[in-house]
């Protein structure tokens, strides 16, 4: 009879415990399979908005960026420049911008190593975007290609 009875018990445990576990599988599902209701969008529609939102900029950085600057006449001290760039590009065009990165560091080197530290100590971070943004889209026009980012911004800039 005790048999029996803890046969029960374990039954009954068995069955209350399936019943609380589908209970909680239907209530975390819930909502997902939910039709749109009279133009009011279902509750995981604003995420999808907001990932393929066009607009939405994707920010990627090209670290330390050293750059000897160029010694004016008569000048015995070497003058140095280290700047982190910031790029502002779409999803879309991420992939083909990381994959260019290398390329931009360079077109940075080649473009702020002209400055003689005398310009440089007097710029502006705005102008110094300005430069990069300019060598940027002479770089891509003469290669015939379409540039896969925006802009470019300084996020550090040190003029040693």
């Amino acid at each position: 009879m005790k048999n029996m009875k803890m046969i029960i018990a374990l039954v009954l445990v068995a069955v209350v415990g399936a019943a609380v576990a589908g209970g909680a599988v239907w209530f975390m599902s819930k909502g997902k399979d939910e039709p749109v209701a009279e133009g009011k969008p279902a509750k995981a529609a604003p995420k999808k908005e907001v990932k393929d939102d066009k607009s939405a900029p994707k920010y990627l950085t090209v670290d330390k960026v050293v750059i000897m600057l160029k010694r004016q006449p008569g000048d015995a001290l070497t003058h140095y420049m280290s700047a982190d760039l910031v790029i502002t590009t779409t999803e879309k065009k991420e992939k083909e911008a990381k994959e260019q990165l290398p390329m931009l560091r360079s077109v940075a080197v080649r473009t702020l190593s002209n400055l003689p530290m005398a310009t440089a100590q007097v710029m502006t971070i705005d102008q110094f975007a300005g430069e990069l943004n300019k060598a940027f889209e002479a770089t891509y026009e003469h290669e015939g290609r379409e540039k896969p980012f925006s802009e470019v911004m300084i996020g550090k800039l040190i003029i040693e």
